[in-house]
């Protein structure tokens, strides 16, 4: 069984990304790690090429910045680096510049991926999610987090990311048949100093928005609100993985929240409660679940 790893990244310095903690997170299940590196105005390029040269490759490519719509130049990015994996490669792990592989995990995908190699029923693997907020101690609450994401998939022509690159799909806009492990992907997005978020979002708003859309909505300030922006978190209680010790230990910021603070809507109370209690999820499925 050959196991690959991609994923794609731009400008990881000046946005403070944990892209270096990102791909180390899967290379202890990979031969080989292919990345995306989009021309940067800082040394992400460096930066890549020093995490583990034996395994990585580079893929160096030219992000398009007149697509405004949809975060769908980050969908092309992704395929550039699934493209780019070898042809014998059986299962491709996916992961994003913001987002780390937890090792509790490890056992139980790869014996997720043993188990469904020569099942072709199963197209990826669905994985936990882990939202972070405001920084390393608390979790996002409410039912917009999106709670499971497909991050192993097979090597096929017909495989491609969808919309703004948070899943897959296959064929003609076909949902992928997944299988869920328990394997928590930790996403560290909306983890950052106020000034370093405050210049992200900024930015990602022009791969979804054009300049009229960004100067109506987007507050100008020099630090992100955090506050202001959450509905409810919970204290974080568990271990981060192994790899953001020292990142985590560097942190330059202090965020606090009252957990009681709370403006859930009953219909965020209601899924909340079905998914912690009985284990349903209502919320949207780029996937369809098999029970196997």
């Amino acid at each position: 069984m050959k196991v690959c790893g991609f994923t794609f990244i731009r400008n990881a310095l000046i946005y403070d990304y944990p892209v270096v903690e990102a791909i180390r997170s899967i290379l202890p299940l990979c031969s080989e790690v292919v990345v995306a590196v989009g021309k940067s105005e800082d040394n992400t390029l460096e930066l890549v090429r020093d995490i583990d040269p034996d395994k990585i490759r580079i893929v160096e490519t030219e992000w398009n910045d007149s697509l405004r719509e949809g975060g769908q130049v980050l969908a092309l990015e992704t395929d550039k680096a699934y493209a780019a994996l070898p042809e014998d490669c059986d299962w491709a792990i996916y992961i994003q510049g913001d987002e780390v592989l937890h090792e509790d995990g490890y056992a139980a995908l790869k014996k997720a991926m043993e188990q469904y190699l020569e099942d072709r029923e199963v197209d990826g693997l669905l994985l936990p999610y882990r939202h972070f907020y405001g920084s390393y101690d608390y979790i996002g609450d409410a039912a917009d987090w999106y709670p499971y994401e497909i991050r192993v998939v097979r090597k096929r022509k017909d495989i491609y990311s969808y919309k703004d690159a948070q899943g897959f799909r296959k064929g003609q806009n076909e949902k992928l048949q997944v299988v869920k492990v328990n394997a928590y992907m930790h996403h560290y997005g909306w983890v950052k100093q106020p000034e370093a978020m405050k210049k992200k979002e900024l930015n990602f708003h022009k791969y979804w928005h054009d300049d009229r859309w960004i100067a109506e909505n987007v507050v100008p300030a020099v630090e992100f609100d955090y506050n202001s922006r959450v509905k409810a978190l919970h204290r974080f209680t568990g271990e981060h993985p192994q790899v953001m010790e020292k990142r985590i230990a560097s942190r330059n910021w202090k965020f606090e929240f009252d957990i009681a603070y709370n403006r859930l809507s009953f219909k965020d109370k209601a899924k909340n409660w079905l998914r912690d209690k009985l284990g349903i999820d209502l919320g949207y499925r780029n996937y369809r679940l098999l029970r196997k």
